[in-house]
């Protein structure tokens, strides 16, 4: 199987433009976390992966006072060590 110069160019520049895609998606991936006095703040969308919870029991978390929670802008966050604690107390429960 023989491909000109000309075809293997052209797919490779392809291939460059897509990895430059993924490096701008990985980029605005990592600036999408807030971080306050060094320490981050995850939303609820966050929060619900990184658990693998149902919004619900996010809520329950919330109202036992077992997560604290801060709301900026009527948009709730979580202390990324907060949520660490969490599953270290739900561990060792």
């Amino acid at each position: 199987m023989n491909i000109e110069r000309t075809e293997f160019l052209a797919w490779m520049e392809r291939i460059m433009e897509r990895f430059d895609i993924l490096k701008e998606q990985i980029i605005s991936n990592q600036s999408k976390f807030i971080e306050i006095d060094g320490e981050v703040l995850l939303d609820n969308q966050d929060v619900l992966q990184l658990l693998k919870i149902s919004s619900r029991s996010l809520q329950r978390y919330r109202t036992n006072k077992k997560l604290p929670y801060y709301t900026i802008s009527g948009k709730l966050y979580y202390k990324l060590s907060d949520v660490h604690q969490l599953i270290r107390e739900c561990l060792s429960s």
